[in-house]
């Protein structure tokens, strides 16, 4: 069994067509759902690049692999994952896969993509490197100018300094923009896999929709800014909520830029999610013209969310909402009929996917379930809760977070916990947590939750103290140690 993987970075799941948006053009990952499953409860381990991917690349949940933040912005924690690490590549290279990584890397500083095997021009970093010598090779063989970028948007930083970058023109037709080159090279490796006669893993990770948005004028200018309803969570005021979250939209500028520069924004986050979907569509085509798709699997994901003016926020961040945690998934297996599934899944169960397709052990991917049987239209006992983690990223902030069917739970040790009713909230504006009515949703959650950890190996669930509603009857002894070890 073939297997492509398709990934984007910072990818709204509220973009795509075959997930209810009724404006943005995705006619291909549509395709590519309409063929075969969508996931409806998709969800990222972590809403950050570097510990997501090495979820992926292991099978382990963050606190387990340790590499815990970008290291752009590390705050102490490990750059490169262990050399003793499990992971699903070398799995595959013992099987006698061919194997490939077209695009972004951001996986650790010492070893790159190369150092597990992939074939691919070695792109490290977290935006697009317009400097690479390969890119560079590859404007100057096709006669495509250079980037160069126009008409900067930003916002004003608390000191009065510009802020981030948000979004900008870029001076290049399509075929020069760092989306259509990786696309070119994946359909290389496609055609150079399909002439080898063994089976092949090709990963292509684009790094949009990732902001800034760099788009040149056919996509910048695709979307009427008229068309874009602002997310209700625009309406946040952050009362009751971890001060933290105010913080960061101050950081990233919200209440210095016009509403109708933050239309503008979306509406150019949207274009570029449709000049993606475009790459992928000439990466599909590829395949279907080799006659790879009867024996090919077919995955697309992202490895987080973006928020793009959602509580008034940009970018993702210590704050577990929907918005980032929530990600698309679709996997194709041949033979497997369509459908859409409503089980909470992970990033992460793509690797024991991936291992079982391939027909290795999936075991060593220890926390991941195959979605095999899921696609497969199965229906195997699933848990009927979602657990995600975050550690920080500019500076320590270790989050849990539980959410079932109806209530979501956030556990904030340096400062306020957070629940939501997310069927008659679904925005996430009214932190309940402390709403009397809630105390038995409260303390079920909160005991689950510490349970799950514990049984992990998580040691978060140190933090989880009596003052947290786990009961002294509940309480477990070895709490006792927590001075000791201390939290992961």
């Amino acid at each position: 069994m073939n297997l492509l993987f398709l990934m984007t970075d910072q990818h709204r799941v509220d973009t795509l067509g075959c997930y209810g948006n009724p404006h943005v053009a995705t006619p291909n990952l549509d395709r590519l759902a309409a063929t075969g499953t969508r996931f409806d409860r998709f969800y990222t381990p972590t809403a950050i690049c570097t510990p997501a991917r090495a979820s992926l690349l292991t099978g382990q949940a963050p606190f387990r692999h340790r590499l815990l933040a970008n290291y752009e912005r590390n705050v102490g924690y490990l750059e490169d994952l262990r050399e003793d690490a499990f992971t699903f590549p070398s799995a595959l290279r013992e099987r006698g896969y061919q194997l490939g990584l077209i695009g972004k890397w951001h996986g650790g500083t010492s070893r790159n993509a190369a150092s597990y095997g992939f074939d691919g021009p070695d792109l490290p970093g977290w935006h697009n490197p317009v400097d690479h010598p390969d890119y560079l090779d590859y404007l100057a063989e096709r006669g495509l100018p250079p980037y160069r970028i126009s008409d900067l948007v930003r916002g004003t930083t608390p000191n009065g300094n510009p802020g981030n970058l948000l979004a900008a023109r870029l001076h290049q037709p399509v075929e020069a923009t760092f989306e259509h080159y990786l696309a070119t090279r994946a359909i290389e490796h496609l055609e150079r896999y399909a002439a080898g006669g063994r089976p092949f893993f090709l990963a292509t990770h684009f790094f949009g929709p990732h902001l800034p948005y760099l788009l040149p004028d056919e996509y910048f200018d695709m979307y009427d800014p008229d068309l874009v309803e602002l997310p209700p969570s625009i309406a946040e005021t952050f009362e009751g909520k971890p001060p933290v979250q105010r913080n960061y939209s101050d950081h990233w500028t919200f209440d210095t830029i016009p509403i109708e520069v933050t239309r503008k924004l979306i509406a150019v986050y949207w274009g570029y999610v449709t000049l993606i979907d475009q790459q992928i569509g000439r990466i599909l085509d590829r395949l279907d013209e080799l006659g790879l798709a009867g024996e090919t699997s077919v995955f697309f994901t992202a490895d987080h969310g973006e928020f793009t003016g959602a509580h008034r926020l940009h970018d993702k961040g210590p704050a577990m909402y929907e918005d980032i945690y929530r990600i698309p998934g679709i996997v194709r297996v041949p033979g497997a009929q369509p459908q859409v599934r409503n089980e909470f899944v992970t990033l992460t169960d793509c690797t024991a996917t991936i291992l079982e397709l391939a027909g290795c052990d999936a075991r060593p991917a220890v926390d991941s379930r195959s979605l095999v049987p899921l696609v497969r239209g199965e229906h195997p006992e699933w848990p009927g809760e979602l657990l995600a983690e975050f550690h920080g990223h500019h500076f320590p902030y270790p989050q849990r977070m539980i959410r079932d069917d109806r209530y979501k739970l956030v556990v904030n040790p340096e400062s306020v916990n957070e629940l939501y009713d997310l069927h008659a909230d679904p925005h996430e504006l009214s932190n309940r947590y402390p709403h009397p009515e809630l105390a038995p949703v409260r303390r079920r959650l909160m005991r689950r939750l510490y349970d799950l950890l514990r049984e992990r190996g998580d040691n978060f669930y140190h933090w989880m103290t009596p003052m947290y509603d786990i009961g002294a009857s509940d309480y477990d002894p070895t709490l006792s140690a927590f001075e000791k070890e201390g939290p992961n």
